[in-house]
């Protein structure tokens, strides 16, 4: 029973190893100070109400095909290699705007797949994939809908829909002319895609995630209480759906609520409030990137900004911090997980090509991104 256990544990540990660090990064510091009623008040409800709702939604579209459906429409049109790449690129870059990164990838990255096998052209599976993840990992970053990071800086932040998309439109922009230059280097052949004529559910499987879409839009800009519509869309799916309301991923929504109670706690010790606030002074846009490389960007969003009001740098920092190694962004795992299911392509083979790209797209965005601070 004890090996059971074990065994359980370790497969739980390394599946959700984020989840994992957060909850004993809480337990840690709840040695130094105490539960009590405070840790609720450290959890931003309204946040993770907005989290569970979108995602709830998004899973109600993708069940419904929505995505696949409008992406066959758009590959009818392909009739070369580089065009076909060009699409599969740019609708998560595009999409994942409004879809999130991590429904974007999910989406397209094993569409893509099937798609370029299908066309005869597997040997650009590996650079389709690594540009597929660059380029929603870089289009999410646009808007607070994006990612889960930015759904918090957005609410922590107090920025207006219009300063926030400002911060980020200069490097969403020149991610766009990157990847058009690195889907420019394919080499553009005839193919014959044939679409598969997806269809998408009744009437039916669009409506409430439509209308529970416009209510999250209608909480992120403060017209309805966020945790209502969140109970709300619980409530409905548990009566009319519960196979998509178990498909919402609630790792992350508990990483993010044992990530608000360690912040919490570590924001009551004034030695650690004085070191990081120290360290993150003038450089929170460094700090962010190289915290994600380690921990992923949403913990790097919600862990710094405890300890800086620095909105602007932080949340570039942290989108940029997306680049990089594989766990920078874990949407960036989707990807992994698809590619490694794909018996001809080495793992090796697209952990190479993934770190060389994510590393020059880094690069540049960094380097333009002192540019900016100097003209803009």
């Amino acid at each position: 029973m004890v090996n059971t256990f074990l065994r359980a544990s370790g497969r739980f540990i390394k599946r959700e190893a984020v989840l994992f660090a957060a909850l004993l990064l809480a337990v840690i510091s709840a040695f130094f100070v105490p539960p009590s009623a405070e840790y609720i008040e450290y959890i931003d409800w309204d946040t993770l109400a907005l989290l569970f709702g979108l995602m709830a939604v998004m899973k109600g579209y993708q069940k419904a095909g929505l995505f696949s459906f409008l992406a066959d429409k758009l590959l009818k049109h392909a009739d070369t290699s580089r065009k076909l790449t060009a699409l599969l690129v740019f609708l998560p870059f595009f999409l994942s705007m409004l879809i999130t990164n991590d429904v974007a990838l999910l989406t397209f990255v094993p569409f893509g797949i099937v798609v370029m096998r299908s066309a005869g052209a597997e040997r650009q599976i590996i650079p389709l994939v690594v540009l597929q993840t660059i380029a929603a990992n870089l289009g999410s970053m646009l808007t607070p809908l994006g990612n889960p990071q930015n759904l918090y800086l957005y609410n922590a932040s107090g920025l207006t829909l219009g300063e926030f998309m400002l911060v980020m439109l200069p490097y969403t922009a020149l991610a766009f002319v990157g990847l058009a230059a690195a889907v420019g280097c394919f080499r553009s052949v005839p193919v014959c895609y044939k679409a598969e004529r997806k269809k998408v559910e009744g009437a039916y499987s669009l409506a409430w995630p439509t209308v529970f879409f416009a209510a999250c839009i209608c909480a992120l800009f403060d017209f309805l209480p966020p945790v209502v519509v969140a109970l709300l869309l619980l409530v409905f799916l548990l009566i009319t759906d519960r196979k998509t309301l178990a498909r919402v991923d609630y790792s992350l929504l508990l990483t993010f609520a044992a990530l608000f109670v360690f912040i919490g706690n570590m924001g009551n010790i004034a030695w650690f409030r004085t070191f990081l606030s120290s360290v993150l002074l003038g450089h929170e846009k460094e700090v962010a990137i190289l915290a994600s490389q380690i921990i992923s960007n949403v913990p790097a969003a919600l862990l710094l900004s405890g300890f800086s009001s620095a909105w602007q740098p932080l949340i570039i920092g942290c989108n940029l911090g997306g680049l990089g190694t594989l766990i920078a962004s874990m949407a960036s795992l989707i990807s992994y997980k698809e590619i490694a299911k794909v018996n001809t392509v080495k793992r090796s083979s697209y952990l190479i090509a993934f770190t060389v790209w994510n590393i020059a797209f880094l690069g540049v965005l960094l380097g333009a991104s002192y540019l900016f601070d100097l003209f803009l």
